[in-house]
């Protein structure tokens, strides 16, 4: 069932569906195309490392947490995109063999002044990995569509 802008609740924290289950072969895959350090690429770099072993990309953790969001929250019926990322922390690495789930509070809302049909929704998501310890928080801004668009129709 879509969820449109006026089902997400102000206040809310949404436990998400979904875990996303990390190996080294990703994590290795992701840093060659994207962010080719050394102690993303290979065992022995990461030992030397302050990580002390392979961890994963800030960007490739913040990606596995998108999908998780999109496949456990957004609707492609009714979600209209992002606007931003006002804050993005990376708290700790993510490793081969983790596991990450995620959860979204919502933190406020309001219908588009100058677009009826949408609203903007501001979130904070939090990822974590299998032992409960908080890997990635952002605080972002995206656009849902309304259910009741503004001009007297409804999607329902």
């Amino acid at each position: 069932m879509p969820r449109y802008f006026e089902d997400i609740e102000a206040g809310r924290t949404y436990d998400i569906e979904g875990e996303y289950d990390v190996t080294a072969e990703e994590i290795k895959d992701f840093a060659e195309r994207y962010d080719p350090q050394p102690f993303h690429l290979d065992e022995d770099a990461a030992a030397e490392s302050m990580f002390g072993s392979l961890a994963a990309s800030g960007w490739h953790t913040a990606s596995m947490c998108m999908r998780l969001l999109v496949e456990g929250f957004l609707d492609p019926e009714s979600s209209m995109g992002g606007e931003g990322i006002d804050e993005l922390r990376w708290l700790r690495p993510v490793r081969p063999g983790d596991t990450l789930r995620i959860e979204l509070e919502v933190l406020d809302k309001r219908v588009s002044e100058s677009r009826p049909e949408m609203g903007h929704v501001r979130t904070e998501l939090v990822g974590y990995n299998q032992a409960d310890e908080a890997v990635i928080e952002w605080t972002a801004r995206t656009m849902h569509r309304r259910r009741d668009r503004g001009d007297g129709s409804d999607t329902a």
